[in-house]
C-alpha cells in the first residue's frame, strides 16, 4: 500500500462533526454557546476559589483543578473545530495533531485520576471528619494534584509518540472531532493489533481502578450518611455527593465508550457524538453542577460580585 509522507510538513484532515450534520450552522451556534458557557463558568469558578480564602480547603482546591482541566480540555478542541468550519479549512499539521493528542490525553487522564481523589476527599470528610485535617492536609492535597498531572502527562507522552510513529496511508482524513488514538490508528499502514491491545489494557488500567475507588468511596459515604442523626447533615452530604456522582457518570461513561469498548463496536458518527459530549458538553456543565447546588460557592460568588 502506498504511504504518504507523515512528517512535520504533512498534515491530516479533521472531518469533525459539523459538516456531516443535517444543520451545521445550528450545531456550530450551539457548540459556540456551550464553549462560551464553559469558558465563563469554569473561569468564574476558578476566580472565586482563588480569591475567597474560605474556599482554600482541599475540597475546593481539587474542584478548582477540575475547572482548570475542563477549561483547558475544551479549549484544546473547540476553537479549532469552530474556526475550521467557518473558514472551510479542516487541515491540521502532523505536529499540531500530535500536540492536540498529547494535550487531550493529558487533560483527560488527569481528570480521571482527580475525580478519584475528589471522591476520597469526600469519603474522609464524611466518614472520618475528626481525622480530616491529618488525612487531607494541604500537602496531601497538592500531592494528589501533582500525581494527577504527572501520571497523565507521562502516559499521554508515551501514547502520542508511539501512535505518531506509524506510517499512515494515502487517506489523510480523520473521521473525528480531534486527533485521538482510535481514529488515527484506522489510518495506519502497519500491524496495529498489539498496540490496540496495549491501548485497551492501558485504558482499563487507567479507568477501572479510579472508577472502583470512586464507587467504593460513595458506597461507604452512603452507608455513613444513612446512619446520620441530623437530617440537615444528611441532606448536605447527599447533595454534595450527588453532584460529584453526576460528573463521574458523564466522564467515565464517555471515556469507557472510547477506550474500553472493542473497536468493532465503534463507528465514526457515534465516536464524534461521544467526543462532543466529553470535550464540549461536560466542561460546560461541570461547574454548573457543582456551584448551583453548593451554598459555599454561591456565597463566595455573591461576595465577589458584591465588591
Amino acid at each position: 500500500m502506498e504511504h504518504w509522507n507523515s512528517t512535520l510538513g504533512s498534515g491530516f484532515i479533521l472531518m469533525g462533526i459539523l459538516k456531516d450534520s443535517g444543520s451545521p450552522e445550528l450545531l456550530c451556534a450551539t457548540i459556540s454557546v456551550l464553549y462560551l458557557l464553559a469558558l465563563t463558568s469554569n473561569g468564574l469558578l476558578l476566580l472565586v476559589i482563588t480569591k475567597d480564602v474560605r474556599l482554600h480547603v482541599p475540597m475546593y482546591v481539587l474542584l478548582g483543578q477540575l475547572s482548570l482541566m475542563d477549561l483547558l480540555f475544551t479549549s484544546v478542541v473547540t476553537p479549532k473545530a469552530l474556526v475550521d468550519f467557518l473558514r472551510s479549512e479542516t487541515t491540521i499539521s502532523f505536529g499540531g495533531c500530535a500536540l492536540q493528542m498529547f494535550l487531550a490525553l493529558t487533560l483527560g487522564g488527569a481528570e480521571d485520576l482527580l475525580l478519584a481523589f475528589m471522591a476520597y476527599d469526600r469519603y474522609v470528610a464524611i466518614c472520618h471528619p475528626l481525622n480530616y485535617v491529618v488525612l487531607m492536609s494541604p500537602r496531601v492535597c497538592w500531592l494528589m494534584v501533582a500525581t494527577s498531572w504527572t501520571l497523565a502527562s507521562l502516559s499521554a507522552l508515551g501514547h502520542t509518540l508511539y501512535t505518531m510513529h506509524y506510517p499512515f496511508c494515502m487517506s489523510r482524513k480523520i473521521r473525528h472531532l480531534l486527533c485521538e488514538i482510535p481514529p488515527l490508528l484506522k489510518l495506519a499502514c502497519a500491524d496495529i493489533s498489539r498496540y490496540e491491545l496495549m491501548v485497551y489494557v492501558m485504558g482499563v488500567t487507567l479507568l477501572i481502578p479510579p472508577l472502583v475507588a470512586v464507587l467504593t468511596s460513595y458506597a461507604l459515604i452512603l452507608f455513613t450518611v444513612l446512619h446520620m442523626p441530623s437530617n440537615e447533615g444528611r441532606q448536605k452530604a447527599l447533595v454534595t455527593c450527588s453532584s460529584h456522582l453526576t460528573v463521574v457518570g458523564m466522564f467515565y461513561g464517555a471515556a469507557t465508550f472510547m477506550y474500553i469498548l472493542p473497536s468493532s463496536l465503534h463507528n465514526p458518527k457515534q465516536d464524534n457524538i461521544i467526543s462532543v459530549f466529553y470535550t464540549i458538553v461536560t466542561p460546560a456543565l461541570n461547574p454548573l453542577i457543582y456551584s448551583l447546588r453548593n451554598k459555599e460557592v454561591m456565597g463566595a460568588l455573591r461576595r465577589l460580585l458584591g465588591k
